[in-house]
């Protein structure tokens, strides 16, 4: 059977049976026409197809400087193509049977700039507890690179500010020292001088000897976390940034400030 009656056959399936929305239908196929093209230039038939040409198609996307997610793409549309032909009898084996999903590389996250940073870091009013507690945060998230969980769940004793390190319980329930900047320390000595005493004071108490405590005295929590930082990041017009990505980036702006390319690129990517 030619290959274009088999396109043709399997888009009306997905259209009239599977209902798939039209920007997919398109997607669909966009995919089978390269492939159509690439199968014509061979002059192969649909049964003619094996593994290895398939293996071929998707190294002419990669040398069209495609991206290994595009390519992946084209490779899930290929798998359906052949189910549904192997299902009408169209051919005796799929050749999509035993090849891999190319491996989507990750991108490395963008960082804020210096500028950009110093102004997220001066929002808080430094005249309130509540904004000296904001500050703190965010020196400390600058600093260090905790994950938020990370950050709600230190106590006071486990800041030294002596040796200039913080341990906190990462992922796993497993111990870290993390290294913590002088200027951090300070904020942080006077959110504990004039901040947290007044916001426990005031509060219902319940913090016991967590670090970070939220308006009413009580341990801070990650929605508490998040919603404040979300706040300020679109305060200071960072709109565009996505909240899982937000830390990372006000962290990854202090590493590509002080560290060498190798070792900024090491370090964000772990």
């Amino acid at each position: 059977m030619e290959i274009s009656a088999a396109i043709s056959s399997f888009l009306t399936h997905i259209q009239v049976e599977k209902g798939l929305a039209t920007n997919t239908l398109s997607a669909y196929r966009r995919d089978l026409a390269k492939f159509e093209d690439f199968a014509k230039k061979r002059k192969l038939d649909l049964a003619a197809v094996t593994r290895d040409h398939l293996v071929d198609f998707l190294a002419s996307l990669y040398r069209q400087k495609l991206e290994s997610k595009t390519v992946a793409r084209h490779l899930v549309t290929l798998r359906n193509f052949f189910r549904h032909a192997q299902v009408q009898e169209l051919v005796t084996d799929d050749p999509t049977a035993h090849l891999e999903s190319p491996k989507i590389r990750r991108s490395l996250p963008g960082y804020l700039r210096l500028e950009e940073v110093e102004k997220l870091l001066e929002l808080p009013d430094h005249k309130t507890a509540l904004g000296l507690r904001d500050r703190a945060m965010l020196e400390v998230l600058y600093s260090t690179g905790l994950r938020v969980s990370e950050l709600t769940s230190l106590r006071v004793t486990d800041l030294d500010m002596k040796v200039g390190c913080v341990r906190c319980i990462g992922k796993g329930d497993k111990e870290r020292i993390v290294p913590i900047g002088r200027k951090a320390l300070g904020i942080v000595e006077r959110y504990l001088r004039d901040g947290r005493p007044e916001l426990i004071g005031q509060g219902r108490g319940g913090a016991g000897a967590f670090l970070f405590v939220n308006r009413r005295g009580g341990r801070i929590s990650r929605v508490g976390v998040w919603k404040i930082l979300s706040a300020y990041g679109r305060r200071a017009g960072f709109r565009r940034f996505r909240r899982n990505n937000f830390l990372r980036r006000i962290y990854s702006a202090r590493l590509a400030r002080n560290a060498s390319p190798i070792v900024f690129r090491a370090r964000i990517s772990r």
